[in-house]
């Protein structure tokens, strides 16, 4: 074997090789698709029903030296693309970081499935002093309204009109005619203006003299409402009056105020309202005393300490913990869904107490 062929035959495979690589870095690899890893933080709680959606928490995947980031929701979900060079099987660092709970560190694998992380709170509730008898919040209901779209009636507007013809005349083909053709008719027509901002509702037309069974409805222009109605009639016979009446109302938009019990575990209450409430207070006994707080955007309560989140369809979820000096009383705890009764006593308003 010449010199020369030992060349080629060493050239060769790695001709191939390179082949390969360049037909993987070119085509292969630039259309594999990223994985996601998808999961949830929640509270950690040895009770299921503390284990409350955790908003806004940092979280920070690693491998080796890919890092991405990505920050849950309000109910607590995530999701993490990652880097096209990790694959399955791959081992990943979870980093959680929020304010108000413990750093946490997790070692997993890239793999198709949940992940579910619990965070502990920083600060816990702690029982009050024990020279200090505990404050009792009972007979919580939560307050709310919703704007409403609603009508008021102010009254009715009533008209008589006449329609002139002649009865017993042949029609001859010259409209307008009864509706067999046969006899002449006549067509007549009235309105009614409800005035701005008003409108109808429950308008009629009726034949009240004359010859009624030889009548009849036109043009229904009054029926379905509105600002200004009109009615047309036909007539085939004599001369017949009819009545026009409708009743006037007024829309307006209103609040509609609603009412609802939280839901009490252990040290903590939990209620939801929809995504149109408004002016969300809550009304409890405080040391035997009826009181309304209001809670506001800044979510300030004098006897516990409460966070917000959203759903995707926009209902919000409340949570409120009760702080150290105060407790519900022991039937909360016993029937946490037991609506309470409403006091006799005036509630007073106060939102900074």
């Amino acid at each position: 074997m010449t010199k020369g062929k030992k060349i080629v035959l060493w050239i060769a495979p790695f001709a191939v090789l390179m082949g390969v690589l360049t037909i993987l870095i070119f085509f292969y690899f630039p259309h594999r698709k990223p994985l996601h890893l998808k999961g949830a933080v929640i509270v950690q709680d040895a009770d299921p029903r503390k284990r409350l959606p955790i908003a806004d928490v940092v979280v920070i995947v690693t491998s080796n030296m890919d890092i991405v980031r990505a920050k849950s929701d309000s109910s607590g979900f995530f999701t993490v693309q990652l880097p096209v060079s990790v694959r399955r099987g791959r081992a990943i660092t979870f980093q959680l970081r929020h304010r108000d709970y413990k750093p946490l560190d997790l070692q997993e694998y890239v793999a198709d499935k949940l992940y579910v992380a619990q965070m502990v709170p920083i600060t816990q509730s702690v029982p009050p002093p024990a020279n200090r008898p505990a404050t009792t919040v009972a007979n919580l209901r939560v307050r709310y309204s919703i704007k409403a779209m609603t009508a008021v009636n102010i009254g009715s507007a009533v008209k008589t009109f006449q329609v002139q013809n002649s009865g017993n005349v042949p029609c001859k083909g010259q409209a307008p005619c009864s509706p067999d053709g046969a006899w002449k008719a006549a067509i007549g027509s009235a309105s009614l203006d409800a005035g701005a901002g008003n409108e109808f509702r429950n308008a009629r037309v009726s034949c009240i003299a004359g010859p009624c069974p030889f009548t009849r409805i036109e043009r229904d222009g009054f029926s379905k409402g509105g600002q200004i109605i009109t009615a047309s009639v036909r007539v085939w016979s004599d001369t017949a009056t009819f009545l026009f009446e409708a009743e006037v109302f007024h829309p307006m938009v209103s609040e509609i105020v609603h009412e609802s019990h939280p839901v009490i575990f252990g040290r903590a209450l939990s209620f939801t309202l929809p995504a149109t409430a408004e002016g969300v207070s809550i009304q409890g006994d405080v040391a035997g005393e009826t009181v309304i707080f209001p809670l506001g955007p800044a979510l300030f309560l004098s006897w516990a300490n409460c966070d917000a989140t959203v759903n995707r369809d926009q209902t919000r979820v409340y949570r409120c913990e009760l702080k150290p000096e105060y407790q519900f009383p022991e039937a909360s705890h016993e029937d946490s869904q037991r609506a309470s009764q409403p006091s006799s006593r005036e509630p007073l308003l106060n939102g900074l107490e």
